[in-house]
């Protein structure tokens, strides 16, 4: 299975060989260019995001280490995660 996402970088000659040389077995699932409300990532952002937006931050390592933070408690909590994923409305049951 392949989710595609359409971006102009991934719409190249060699994809769309590849993808016709293998379609016996290969599943392509296109998504819109840009499609945030189908991409759990996203919704991860938006968690670290809640915590560091307002940050003053001095230079890019005290950002760097703010998101590394945020990351790591995030890692601990898996019902974020697994509610990230949820709201894509991509969980398959199985």
């Amino acid at each position: 299975m392949l989710v595609w996402d359409n971006v102009r970088l991934h719409l190249t000659a060699g994809m769309k060989e590849f993808i016709d040389a293998n379609a016996d077995w290969l599943t392509v699932f296109q998504l819109p260019t840009y499609a945030p409300d189908l991409n759990p990532q996203e919704g991860i952002w938006s968690l670290v995001l809640r915590d560091i937006g307002n940050l003053a931050a001095a230079d890019l390592s005290e950002i760097t280490r703010a998101v590394k933070r945020r990351l790591k408690r995030i890692q601990y909590r898996p019902e974020l995660i697994d509610g990230c994923l949820a709201g894509t409305g991509l969980i398959t049951d199985g």
